[in-house]
C-alpha cells in the first residue's frame, strides 16, 4: 500500500492511495459508508486519489476487478460519477451503465454498483443545497427536481467530452501542484468551472429508461441471501439453504443473482465465504491462528481445494496473506 496526504490549515484536503484489496478500498473513502464484494476472480488492484475543497469531494477511483459496491454517500450531498474508462458489463441501481453514462445520487440513496471488469471512474461529491444554489444562479431553475429520483443519466457529444477533458486535467494539475489549493480564489474558480461543466453536459441529457420492478424483487432476493450467509458464517450454508430462506426456487434464485450480479448463486457463496476467511486472517494481527482453523469456520472442509480456490479469487495463497499481515 502506498498513501500520500497533503492538507493545508484550512481550505482542502488531498490523498492518494495504491490498495490491494478490495474492502481497503471500500474503507479509504471518506464519509462513504460502503463496503466492496470482489466478484471476479484474480489479484486485486486498484488506487484512489481524493481532494476535498470549498463544498466539493472530487475523486478517481481505478479497480481491476468487478466488484459489487453497497453503502451510502455522505449526508445532505449530491454525486456525480463519470467513467474514464471501462471494459465490461456493468450495472447501477439496477440499470446498464456505459462509457456514455452520468451516475448520479442524492446523500442518503442506496448505493448498489456491479462495476466492470476494469473501471476508471470520476466522481464528483457535492452540497446539494449549493449546487442547487449554483444551477439556480447559471441557469435560472434548479437541478434537484430535474434529477429526481434519477440514476443512470445518458449523455453523448461535445460536452462530455468537455467534461472528461477537463477533470482530466483539473486532477492532472492536483497531482503534480497540489499547492494551488492553498489560494482560496484558484478553489472557488476550480469548484464553479467543473460545476459549470457538469451543468452543461446535463443539458443535454437523455430519457433514462425506469428500474424494472422485477430487478428491485430480485436485487432484494440477493440481498435477503447475503445477509442469511454472513449471519450463519458459522454453519454450512449451501443454495439449497438460499431457496428456503428467500422463498424462491433454484431457477429463480439463478435468475436473480444473474441479473444483479450478473454470477451463478453457488459462485457468489463461495466468493462471499472467501472473502470472509481473507477478512479474518488480516484481522488476526499477531493472535497464533492457523488456516485450517479459519477455513473450517466458513465451510471449506477440504484445504486443497480451499487454498486453489483462494488463491484464483485473490492471486495469492491464504498463508501469504496471514504471513503479509503479521510482518506489518
Amino acid at each position: 500500500m502506498k498513501a500520500g496526504v497533503a492538507e493545508a490549515n484550512v481550505g482542502y484536503l488531498q490523498a492518494r492511495i495504491e490498495t490491494h484489496d478490495a474492502d481497503e478500498q471500500a474503507e479509504r473513502l471518506r464519509c462513504w459508508d460502503q463496503s466492496y464484494d470482489q466478484l471476479s476472480a484474480g489479484r486485486f488492484r486498484g488506487s484512489l486519489s481524493e481532494v476535498w475543497f470549498e463544498s466539493m469531494q472530487l475523486f478517481r477511483e481505478v479497480t481491476n476487478q468487478s466488484v459489487r459496491e453497497n453503502g451510502t454517500c455522505w449526508q445532505g450531498s449530491r454525486t456525480f460519477g463519470i467513467p474514464l474508462a471501462m471494459s465490461g458489463a456493468a450495472a447501477f441501481c439496477g440499470r446498464a451503465m456505459s462509457m456514455d453514462s452520468l451516475l448520479t445520487l442524492c446523500g442518503g440513496d442506496e448505493l448498489d454498483f456491479r462495476t466492470p471488469h476494469f473501471l476508471d471512474i470520476v466522481g464528483i461529491s457535492v452540497s446539494a443545497p449549493m449546487f442547487e444554489s449554483f444551477a439556480r444562479r447559471m441557469e435560472g431553475d434548479g437541478i434537484g427536481r430535474r434529477l429526481a429520483s434519477r440514476r443512470v443519466v445518458p449523455l453523448a457529444g461535445e460536452r462530455l467530452d468537455d467534461l472528461r477533458a477537463a477533470l482530466r486535467s483539473v486532477l492532472g494539475v492536483l497531482d503534480s501542484d497540489p499547492g494551488v489549493l492553498a489560494h482560496p480564489q484558484s478553489r472557488k474558480m476550480l469548484q464553479d468551472s467543473l460545476l459549470s461543466r457538469l451543468l452543461a453536459a446535463l443539458g443535454e441529457a437523455g430519457t433514462e429508461p425506469e428500474t424494472p420492478v422485477n430487478y428491485l424483487v430480485r436485487r432484494r432476493v440477493v440481498d435477503k441471501a447475503r445477509e442469511y450467509l454472513l449471519s450463519h458464517r458459522d454453519g454450512p450454508v449451501s443454495v439449497a439453504d438460499l431457496c428456503a430462506v428467500t422463498a424462491v426456487s433454484r431457477r429463480t434464485l439463478q435468475y436473480c443473482f444473474r441479473e444483479v450480479l450478473g454470477v451463478r448463486p453457488v459462485y457468489y457463496l463461495r466468493a462471499l465465504r472467501l472473502a470472509g476467511v481473507r477478512r479474518e486472517l488480516k484481522a488476526c494481527g499477531t493472535r497464533r491462528t492457523s488456516v485450517g482453523d479459519v477455513a473450517a469456520r466458513w465451510g471449506f472442509w477440504h484445504l486443497s481445494h480451499f487454498a486453489a480456490d483462494y488463491r484464483k479469487m485473490f492471486g495469492e495463497l491464504p498463508s501469504e496473506t496471514l504471513y503479509s499481515q503479521r510482518a506489518n
